[in-house]
């Protein structure tokens, strides 16, 4: 997978308000938010999208995980109603090529 603005704010080399970090995972407030709370939740694992899980590396566990770091994360923050969203590979609207989920509120 070749380098992209989320690898780089993993590895620190772009500035992003970095809202919640795990060893697996990294959010981050979107940089053109669509509501009043836009975060993206990435995987530090590099994998491009949604359509290239790999089953035999448990990647649709690592999923699982992210769905739940962003609800706990939204429970923490006194976030009750939000909507989370994948774009899945270019004719799905994605624009950066590394797994990353949404969480989009008019809270917080």
């Amino acid at each position: 997978m070749e380098d992209t603005i989320f690898s780089k704010i993993i590895k620190r080399e772009i500035p992003a308000n970095i809202r919640h970090e795990t060893d697996e995972f990294l959010a981050f407030d979107d940089i053109n938010p669509q509501a009043k709370t836009h975060v993206l939740f990435i995987t530090k694992k590099p994998i491009e999208s949604i359509i290239d899980l790999n089953e035999e590396e448990k990647d649709h566990e690592l999923v699982g995980r992210l769905i739940l770091e962003a609800r706990n994360w939204a429970k923490a923050e006194g976030i009750t109603g939000y909507r989370l969203k994948f774009h899945c590979g270019k004719a799905g609207g994605q624009e950066v090529f590394h797994l990353h989920m949404h969480l989009l509120s008019n809270q917080g």
